[in-house]
């Protein structure tokens, strides 16, 4: 039979801000991914990998802002699903659910792709990779570790050969504590002006403060403020100078102080890093330290690995308990305890007359024969 129907032809293309490369350049590519993860396993991170498709609850449990309207998100079925948009809240809900089998401190790598539904532009896509470094605590975890990751990004860089460099820091409880004493109680929106500044410049910063409500006197302290950037102590010392009477803005300055003393014990040259205030780092969740790293002879292409310190990201996904029940004090041994799902090894309970008491921090915790 005679098929009059035309056939279809579909022009071949990849939708806009997305990357696929030819094999030389992919060689390249892949020959940097070695250098990178040879550089995290030499300080001891082991790798991870997660779905690329979350729950949307899951992965929006502490996101807002930009990063809420980059999300790809979408519903199949019944389910409300969502690309990840970055590695750390997926890490978050990882050892939210594996916390029983895990190691902790856990020092962890990932190297996949994430997806941010932004305006496709120089240096920024909508699908690219992201290589990311965690240490996770169970409890507290100390600002030296904050120091560590300079280290290895200082590590990295230097193996990848990409020419001189400067890793920027700064504490986001110094910023929060700072604009505290103007009557700003939550500094989140604030913050996102700050970290915009390299983007849209001093005066449209001081615009946006102005809108959210800061008066002239903050609005100038505030400009004042993000122009401070140089050697780690005279910054911290300029900052200790101004008085500022706020309990948060003093621990953001001892953890600063801490951090950048630390530093050099990495191996890291002075010459490589320095405290600059204007690094706010845009997401939500960071609490602590953050940096930003720049080369130097292509200071156009922005920030080109950062990151930062977040306390209790977990927390979204695990509920605190204290549990109490009652075994049978011949067949103990026969029990076993399950957070989130996952057998706690090693688990040692406070037992006493028949009564089986277990803390834990985090998580849902059951008992079985």
């Amino acid at each position: 039979m005679e098929n009059n129907e035309k056939r279809q032809i579909v022009e071949p293309s990849i939708l806009a801000g997305f990357m696929e490369l030819l094999p030389r350049d992919q060689i390249v590519f892949n020959a940097m991914l070695d250098k990178i993860k040879n550089s995290y396993e030499s300080f001891g991170f082991v790798p991870i990998d997660t779905p690329v498709i979350e729950r949307s609850e899951v992965l929006l449990a502490k996101s807002g802002g930009d990063t809420a309207k980059q999300v790809y998100r979408f519903n199949k079925g019944d389910n409300d699903l969502s690309l990840r948009f970055d590695l750390t809240v997926p890490l978050a809900r990882y050892v939210s659910m594996h916390s029983g089998e895990l190691t902790f401190p856990f020092r962890r790598y990932h190297i996949g792709k994430v997806y941010r539904g932004e305006k496709p532009q120089k240096g920024r896509f909508r699908e690219f990779y992201q290589c990311d470094i965690d240490i996770v605590g169970n409890g507290t975890l100390s600002v030296y570790n904050d120091a560590e990751i300079v280290g290895v990004i200082y590590n990295t860089f230097k193996s990848l050969d990409l020419g001189e460099f400067k890793i920027m820091i700064n504490n986001r409880k110094v910023l929060g504590g700072f604009f505290a004493q103007y009557g700003v109680e939550d500094p989140t929106e604030v913050l996102r002006c700050i970290d915009r500044l390299d983007k849209i410049g001093l005066k449209a910063v001081c615009e946006e403060l102005t809108k959210l409500g800061l008066g002239e006197e903050a609005v100038k302290a505030a400009a004042e403020l993000a122009s401070l950037c140089g050697k780690p102590a005279e910054i911290i010392s300029g900052l200790r100078e101004m008085n500022v009477e706020n309990e948060l803005f003093k621990a953001g300055v001892d953890e600063l102080e801490a951090v950048c003393g630390a530093i050099s014990a990495y191996g890291v040259p002075e010459e490589c890093f320095s405290v600059n205030l204007r690094i706010a780092r845009g997401l939500d969740y960071y609490t602590g330290t953050v940096y930003e790293t720049f080369l130097n002879d292509h200071p156009e292409l922005g920030s080109i690995c950062s990151g930062g310190r977040y306390d209790e990201l977990a927390s979204n996904y695990t509920v605190p308990i204290n549990l109490t029940t009652v075994v049978d004090a011949e067949n103990f041994a026969s029990w076993k305890v399950y957070v989130n799902g996952a057998e706690v090894r090693g688990f040692v309970p406070e037992y006493v007359n028949g009564v089986l008491k277990a803390k834990f921090k985090h998580g849902l915790a059951t008992f079985v024969r």
